[in-house]
């Protein structure tokens, strides 16, 4: 007698439905073409060109520690003559700047009170304000301790002068250059050692 075999059945787990009837993957896929097509939508949203009048404060503001700092650069002007040639045009300026009774002090307390701390203004024009304010802050620590120490007028006392004056008199004309092109630009000028002060200080 032939003997049939028993068929036997083993449960099985339901497979997933192939990739057209496949909620999940559908869903995956909606979202997946969300997040492409709205990407782009949000990075042109942020973009926010800096106003002219806020560039043109930015760039103004750096005026003051530049002619604080010009005084450092005597003793190059006095060895190199021609160095003196470039800033010709703005000795007017300069001049106009100088005659005026405490001159310093109200275009300080001007930049700080009235720009940096006035809350009315965009931040931009704010935080060049105190990068401004800050920088002057720390051109007039050097002259500071310059009185109280008295290296003298001869010596390793005068010549620690003149190279210190020579630096500071560097730093302050490639600050002041790269504050006023960045600010007319429209970018934020980042200055060693002042941007982590004026940071602090927002």
């Amino acid at each position: 007698m032939a003997s049939i075999p028993l068929l036997r059945f083993t449960p099985t787990t339901p497979r997933l439905l192939p990739h057209p009837l496949n909620v999940n993957f559908l869903q995956n896929r909606i979202q997946t073409r969300t997040r492409i097509h709205t990407k782009p939508a949000s990075i042109s949203a942020s973009y926010n060109p800096i106003p002219a009048t806020d560039r043109l404060i930015s760039a103004v503001a750096y005026f003051l520690p530049f002619f604080n700092g010009l005084q450092y650069g005597r003793f190059l002007f006095a060895q190199f003559p021609t160095l003196a040639l470039p800033f010709q045009p703005i000795l007017p300026l300069l001049s106009l700047y100088r005659s005026l009774p405490y001159a310093s002090f109200v275009t300080f307390f001007a930049l700080y009170l009235g720009i940096a701390r006035n809350e009315n203004l965009n931040k931009y024009p704010r935080f060049n304000a105190l990068q401004a304010v800050v920088l002057d802050v720390l051109l007039v620590l050097p002259m500071l301790i310059q009185r109280i120490f008295s290296p003298g007028q001869s010596g390793i006392g005068l010549k620690f002068t003149v190279w210190m004056h020579n630096g500071l008199f560097v730093f302050v004309v490639g600050c002041f250059v790269y504050g006023l092109v960045s600010s007319i630009l429209g970018k934020t000028p980042y200055l060693p050692f002042v941007t982590e002060a004026a940071n602090r200080q927002m």
